[in-house]
Order: structure tokens, then C-alpha cells, then sequence
């Protein structure tokens, strides 16, 4: 692959722009600045480089973790939060993808108040596997609750509530208590608001939201809120490989 070209599918910019790094010194490989735009690299996964002084890596996809902090909203287009995606840096915004929107994108959303683990992809099999509905990707989050929780809310959570949107009951996968006001929850799904108002039809009231897990991947305790990093191959593997979770289960701890 030409340098300018593998630039280019990692979102330096267009063609012209990547060539113009590269003509100018900007770009370096092993430690040495190439100038010839058109250099035979061959792009293995996590080739390293670096472009105007910063590290890179080469990846065909790219698959990343961010610890999203509170006050920010999912949403290119955010109406009154700053953007989760203010926290990527330019290449991973501008990713060229045929037949969509350019840059990583947001697997679902979570709410600007809820805090936790979010994956960002450009590949769309990824995101859907991720995302859809029918293949039941397990979430936990914890939440911070307002009144004490007790034996008859961790029931009605795993037996199933009414949401006011949908007359079939929701029913988590597994809740668990954590402190006194700490709910862990599981679920398999993903509606709008879907924690809080299961909270709220069991009779409590969400005060904080985390996501700590997605599948077998837990929130990278190095991350810092607003951190991002990429996912290693076993990592991609692994959530690729989730299958469902039937075990739908109540335990009172702490």
C-alpha cells in the first residue's frame, strides 16, 4: 500500500493533504522521515507511525473503548452537551467509510448523565452485532439508587416490568445488590431511558448511571473519564463471539 494511501484510510485527511505530510517530513517510519508519497508499505495490523510528531497505528478497522464521562451526549450533533466525539482525535473522526458516515460511530448511546463504557467503530458489522436487539449482547451497569433497595425490587426487575411504551414486561437478566443504594444490573437490551425506568417501575429512582461491562469486556480500570484506547484482536474477538444469556437471576448482597 502507498504511504499516502494508508494516511488517507486512517483519516489524515484526502489523498493531496496525506501527500502533502508526507512530502513535507511529517511522516515517519521506524524512527525515519519519509518523503516519497507513493512508498510501498506493507500495512500490518498495529504498524506504527507517527505523523507531525504523533504516534499512530495502522488498523483496517478501527474498534475502541472510551470511558465516557458525565455531561457529554452521543450525537455528531450534540444539542446541548459537548460531543463524546470531541474526545477522539481528528483521524478517528475523519475515517473515510464507503457508503456512510465518515469517522467512528457510537454503538448505541448512553444517556449525558450516565457515565461509563462506550465502543466506537467504523465497521458496520461490528456496530449492528453490537447494537441489534436480536443478539442479545449483555450490558451491566450500576446505579446509584435513591431509596434503599430491597428483595421485592430485585424480583420485579428479573420477573419483568411494564415500560409505559411497550405492554410486554422487560425483564433484566440479572440484578444484584451491591451496597445498600448500589444496583448492579444486567440486560440484554437496549430501549430508551431503559435502566432508569425499570428503576422507576420497581418502585426506586435511579440517582447515577455507570456501564461497567459489554459482553466479557469490563470499562479498562487504566482509562480515565474521557480516555480512549484501542481494543486488542482478542478483545474484537470476544465480543464478536457473545451469545446469548438465558439465565435471568436475583441476588441480594452486601
Amino acid at each position: 500500500m502507498q504511504l499516502q494511501e494508508l494516511l488517507f484510510s486512517q483519516g489524515f485527511g484526502t489523498r493531496r493533504v496525506c501527500a502533502g505530510l508526507i512530502q513535507h517530513g511529517h511522516v515517519t517510519l521506524d524512527g525515519q522521515a519519509v518523503t516519497d508519497a507513493a512508498f510501498d508499505v506493507d500495512a500490518q495490523e498495529g504498524l506504527r507511525y507517527t505523523v507531525q510528531g504523533k504516534p499512530w497505528e495502522y488498523h483496517a478497522k478501527a474498534y475502541v473503548v472510551l470511558n465516557k464521562p458525565a455531561g457529554t451526549e452521543c450525537s455528531q450533533k450534540p444539542s446541548t452537551w459537548p460531543s463524546v466525539y470531541t474526545l477522539l482525535p481528528d483521524p478517528l473522526r475523519q475515517r473515510p467509510v464507503k457508503g456512510g458516515v465518515d469517522g467512528v460511530q457510537a454503538v448505541g448511546r448512553l444517556d449525558q448523565d450516565t457515565t461509563g463504557l462506550l465502543l466506537l467503530s467504523d465497521d458496520g458489522k461490528f456496530l449492528h452485532r453490537m447494537a441489534s436487539p436480536r443478539h442479545h449482547v449483555p450490558k451491566v451497569y450500576e446505579a446509584a439508587l435513591k431509596h434503599p433497595l430491597d428483595e421485592a425490587q430485585l424480583a420485579r426487575l428479573c420477573e419483568g416490568v411494564v415500560l409505559d411504551d411497550d405492554p410486554r414486561p422487560v425483564r433484566a437478566l440479572a440484578a444484584e445488590r451491591l451496597e445498600e443504594r448500589l444496583l448492579q444490573l444486567t440486560l440484554d437490551e437496549g430501549k430508551y431511558h431503559q435502566v432508569k425506568r425499570m428503576v422507576a417501575a420497581a418502585g426506586n429512582r435511579v440517582e447515577a448511571l455507570h456501564r461497567a461491562r459489554v459482553g466479557q469486556l469490563q470499562l479498562p480500570p487504566e482509562l480515565a473519564p474521557g480516555e480512549w484506547r484501542w481494543l486488542t484482536a482478542a478483545e474484537v474477538e470476544s465480543l464478536f463471539q457473545v451469545k446469548k444469556l438465558t439465565t435471568k437471576s436475583s441476588s441480594v448482597g452486601g
